[in-house]
Order: structure tokens, then C-alpha cells, then sequence
């Protein structure tokens, strides 16, 4: 026998299904930070839709871009850089190895430190995945308009860098 689910309209036997109305954001629809949040989580879906077809996740896109434009950077700095826990990246830059995208060595300077490197695949790879972070830029654009799309990022540069 199937229950139904909680959230399920319950009716009386011949009575017509209620409408269920939608449900109201309250105080949420008029703080910045839910509205920033909601297009983070758009712009993160429509990445990924673009990321699929090379089976690379945006923060994998993210660890290469900074590799490729830091060759030899300590794995600690990228973790610090991206806001991404240690055993995370460590686990971000196990995958990348494994598909042969990234070189980790331990560092001339201090051996306790991995430095890392991208591979002939890694940069081949990444000029690959460009056009696809281009073409989920343009989407966004196209969602909010252009002249929107570069206030925008006037807007948010204040943010870049700032972990």
C-alpha cells in the first residue's frame, strides 16, 4: 500500500484537488543576500549543465584555472585562494590526477608542501572548458539583460579575491 506524502493535497473521495498555493518568501524576497544567493545557485546550475559534456564539476574548473594561471602553486595557497577546505582540494586534486589533468610534486622549497602543475592533458582540457565558462557568462547576460549583466560585475569585482 502507498502512503501519500506529506506534502500531497488530501482530498475527500470525489471532492476535486485544491490548487495549492504557492508558498510566500516572507522577509526572504527583500534581503540582497537570499536574491545573490538564488542567482549563485542559478548561475552554479547552468555552469554545470555547460561542464557536463567534459565530466569536470565548476570547482574543478576553478582548481585548474588557478593552476594553469599559477604553475607550481602550493596546494595550500589554492585551498586559501578558493575558499575550499584542505582535505577538500585534496580531494579535488586526487580526482584531477587520476584523469591525468594535474601533476603534484612536493616542493623544492619545503617538502611537507605539494606544489602543482597541469598536465599536457590539464591545459588541453582548459582551453576546452573556456568556451563553455564563456557560454554560461552569456546565458547570464541573456537572463538580465547586458547592460544588468556588466553593473553587475562592476558590482560583485569588490568581492573577487576577498576570501
Amino acid at each position: 500500500m502507498i502512503k501519500p506524502s506529506r506534502s500531497a493535497p488530501r482530498t475527500v473521495s470525489g471532492a476535486k484537488t485544491a490548487k495549492v498555493k504557492p508558498l510566500a518568501l516572507g522577509d526572504l524576497s527583500q534581503l540582497l543576500g537570499y536574491s545573490i544567493r538564488r542567482a549563485q545557485l542559478w548561475v552554479f546550475k547552468e555552469f554545470s549543465r555547460q561542464l557536463t559534456v567534459f565530466d569536470i564539476s565548476p570547482a574543478q574548473f576553478s582548481v585548474l584555472c588557478v593552476i594553469d594561471a599559477n604553475p607550481g602553486v602550493n596546494q595550500l595557497a589554492v585551498a586559501q585562494l578558493l575558499s575550499i577546505e584542505r582535505a577538500g582540494l585534496g580531494r579535488l586534486v586526487d580526482h584531477l590526477e587520476g584523469r591525468g589533468l594535474v601533476r603534484r610534486t612536493a616542493s623544492a622549497i619545503n617538502r611537507r608542501y605539494y606544489v602543482l602543475y597541469l598536465t599536457e592533458a590539464g591545459i588541453a582540457l582548459l582551453g576546452r572548458l573556456r568556451p563553455a565558462a564563456v557560454a554560461s557568462d552569456d546565458a547570464l547576460a541573456a537572463k538580465i539583460g547586458e547592460r544588468a549583466y556588466k553593473e553587475l560585475r562592476r558590482a560583485l569585482s569588490v568581492f573577487v579575491g576577498d576570501a
